[in-house]
This record gives C-alpha cells, sequence and structure tokens, in this order.
C-alpha cells in the first residue's frame, strides 16, 4: 500500500490520536459496551472508526453489537467532514453530515474536554433472518457523553444553588465539593451539553449486516440484493414479504433492474468514454504474460496497446475487442445478439445507473454495478474501498502504476 499512501489515496484524511484523547476514546468504548484499546497513538475516520484498533481487536466491525447495533465516537470537531472509511451502512456519512449540521457548534465545546458516544438505533435489538433488513426505516440518532457529564453539570448546579442558601456560602465542605468538581470537570455552568436525538429516514441502502445486502425500495417493487450465497438461499425460503430477491451473481439480476429503469446500456454511447476505455484496458490486463513493456506503458501507448492485442490468441482477443466488433457487425445486420459477441461480465460492466435516478440513488446503484462486475478501477476505487484495496494486492506492480494515474487524473 505504500505508492497509494504516497500518493494520498490510502485513507489519507484519517485523524490522528494520541494523549489525552485516547484516554476519551477508551472512556467511549467502556461507555459503549466496548473494551479499551492498549495502543497509545492511532487514527480514526468521520464516525470514530480505527483501522489500527480494528487490526488490534481482529474485528473490522468492532465499534457493532452485532448487525443491528453500530455506534460510533467523536472525539474531535476535526471529523466533520471526514469520510467514513468503512461504513455499515451506504448512508453512514450522510448520518454523521447530519449530526454534525445540527450539533456543530455543541460538539465544538463538548469535545474541548470530553467526548461523544453515538448509538445509531433503528428500533431492532437483533437481526434473526435476513430479511429482517427490511425492518429499516428510521433511525434514530442519539447521544452520550463520556464520565456522566450531563450529570455532573446539573450536580454542580445544584452545589451552586446550595452554596447560595442561606449562610452555606462560609460552609467549608460545600466550598471543596464545588472546588473539587470544578478541578475534575471545569466550570460547567454556562455550558450547553444537551444533544437532543435526532432523526434520519432510509431509503434504498446497503449494509453490511448479513454479510452484504442491497434493499432497493423506491422503484416499481422492493428488490433484495444479497451478496453471500448461504444467506440467499434462506431468504428465499421466505414466503411472507412481497420483495424480489436475488443474489449478486445471478444475471437475471441485471435484466431486472433494467425492467425496473434502475441501470441502462447505452453501447454506441459507452465506447466514446473513460469508461470504457478503463474497462477495455482492465480486460487486456487480465491476459498479459512476461510482456517485454512494463503493463503500465502497453496500456498508455496505442502503438503497444495494439501490438499486444495481436499477440494473444484469437478468441481472447474478440473477448477484449467485443463491444467494438459486435458495434460494427451491428451495422451491417441487426441478426446479431449482444450475448453473443459480449462477455457477459464485461457487458455487465458497462451498464450506468438511470439517467432518471437521483444522485444519491445513483452512487447506490454504481456501488452494486461495481461489485456485480469490478472491472472499471477508478469506480472501484470511488465506490469500494475496501474491495479496491484488497484488489490492489492482488495486482502486478506496473499495472499498480497505471490504476494509480488513472486514479490521479481523476481526482
Amino acid at each position: 500500500m505504500n505508492k497509494l499512501k504516497q500518493v494520498n489515496l490510502y485513507r489519507s484524511e484519517l485523524i490522528p490520536v494520541s494523549g489525552k484523547l485516547v484516554e476519551r476514546y477508551n472512556k467511549c468504548l467502556k461507555t459503549l459496551g466496548f473494551s479499551e484499546t492498549k495502543l497509545t497513538s492511532f487514527s480514526i475516520d468521520g464516525v470514530g472508526w480505527s483501522p489500527e484498533v480494528a487490526e488490534e481487536k481482529n474485528d473490522v466491525q468492532y465499534l457493532n453489537h452485532g448487525d443491528a447495533n453500530p455506534h460510533g465516537i467523536i472525539i474531535s470537531p476535526l471529523q466533520k467532514g471526514k469520510p467514513v472509511y468503512l461504513p455499515f451502512h451506504s448512508f453512514d456519512r450522510e448520518m454523521m453530515q447530519q449530526v454534525f449540521r445540527t450539533h456543530g457548534q455543541k460538539i465544538n465545546d463538548i469535545t474541548r474536554d470530553s467526548a461523544i458516544c453515538i448509538d445509531f438505533d433503528q428500533d431492532i435489538d437483533v437481526f434473526y433472518e435476513p430479511l429482517d433488513v427490511l425492518k429499516y426505516d428510521d433511525v434514530s440518532i442519539t447521544f452520550r457523553l463520556i464520565d456522566n457529564l450531563e450529570g455532573k453539570q446539573k450536580e454542580q448546579l445544584r452545589l451552586i444553588e446550595k452554596f447560595k442558601t442561606g449562610n452555606n456560602f462560609i460552609d467549608e465542605a460545600i466550598h471543596k465539593e464545588l472546588l473539587d468538581s470544578a478541578a475534575t470537570y471545569g466550570d460547567l455552568r454556562d455550558r450547553d451539553l444537551s444533544l437532543h436525538a435526532l432523526q434520519y429516514s432510509t431509503s434504498s441502502f446497503f449494509t453490511r449486516a448479513f454479510d452484504g445486502v442491497y434493499l432497493l425500495r423506491d422503484f416499481i417493487k422492493p428488490i433484495v440484493v444479497f451478496e453471500r450465497m448461504e444467506v440467499y438461499k434462506e431468504a428465499i425460503k421466505d414466503t411472507i414479504h412481497d420483495v424480489l430477491i436475488y443474489h449478486i451473481s445471478q444475471p437475471e439480476l441485471v435484466d431486472k433492474l433494467k425492467d425496473h429503469i434502475i441501470i441502462q446500456c447505452d453501447l454506441e454511447s459507452i465506447i466514446k468514454t473513460p469508461n470504457y476505455d478503463r474497462i477495455k484496458k482492465f480486460e487486456l490486463n487480465r491476459f498479459l504474460k512476461d510482456t517485454e513493456h512494463p503493463v503500465k506503458d502497453i496500456l498508455n501507448n496505442n502503438v503497444l496497446f495494439k501490438s499486444y492485442l495481436n499477440k494473444i490468441d484469437i478468441k481472447t482477443r474478440k473477448q477484449v475487442m467485443g463491444v467494438e466488433l459486435y458495434l460494427e457487425k451491428l451495422e451491417r445486420s441487426n441478426a446479431f445478439k449482444v450475448e453473443d459477441m459480449v462477455e457477459q461480465s464485461l457487458y455487465f460492466a458497462l451498464h450506468q445507473p438511470h439517467s432518471s435516478l437521483s444522485a444519491e440513488h445513483r452512487d447506490l446503484i454504481h456501488k452494486l454495478l461495481i461489485n456485480i462486475s469490478p472491472k472499471d478501477v477508478l469506480f472501484l476505487y470511488w465506490y469500494d474501498k475496501e474491495q479496491f484495496y484488497k484488489s490492489y494486492e492482488t495486482w502486478d506492480n506496473s499495472f499498480r502504476d497505471w490504476v494509480i494515474e488513472c486514479i490521479s487524473n481523476n481526482i
């Protein structure tokens, strides 16, 4: 990952945590019912998730009590606007934006000497069956301060009122209580520590529950897409809910998404785009073996690209260039079918969210499409960074250079 780090493409916006902030972070973990970290320094993202703590605990979802109970931690106002690098839901960043938009000033004040624990409560204690994800509706976002700071504020105000009563102003015991409270928690008299609960309404989304589920419910009929085959097989046993259920690998899913006007594919338009160019080069790279030139040069130089295209066998060549061959033949006759000439995963990779979708839905469908057929390295980086990093580890060093150049030129 060093190359990615050097060009700020690997978790470059994490916030460093050390010193007193580590102590506050651990208090949040304890308040939320988790074990403390033994690390003395680490980094966090917008929702308070840390890759170093996740590695220490060997649990990337260490801020969750099961699939139905995710949490967050705010220890710094710098978390405002920061990415959520491993979101449990596709809407996690939007929820954090709502939190800072509503409570930004109070967060600035509270995190001077305290920290905030967040509960994302969808009113579901635990998931039992895969289609329990249909219960997602409104998420209640509630807050708790470490050290019960709100309670300490009430206690401090009570002591002040007691101090003002009668001759208590000369009572040294009360003096000591007030001074001890102020020394421990600061002067809490004029601070606004009340963070009222927020409501976030879900629509279509992706969740990591059950090893990955897409719920598309803003269209003709609700569609549920499962990433894990075992969970899908369990879900299709359901006879109660009126929903369409698919596994992400089923070709029928793409047809249904087109029928519901969720995705589209205009090959004549797509071949003119950088999107197609990246996918075609990704395909060629899959078949390059023992090259005399760096892969990056082969993919960037038209002469070298054609040279190596002609070195692979004719069947593979047709697979790489299937879209262009199909469109050429289509000009002469309508007898040709796209499925007969364009390899299926390549064809699926060329689909796009339908132009009628909102920006929010387009992002979700882009993520679904890149998970169906991950052939556009730029879109994979944009819409599923976790999978991008896993794939990156398997690529040739020179291909990595080309990938980094693609992403850097589009950011």
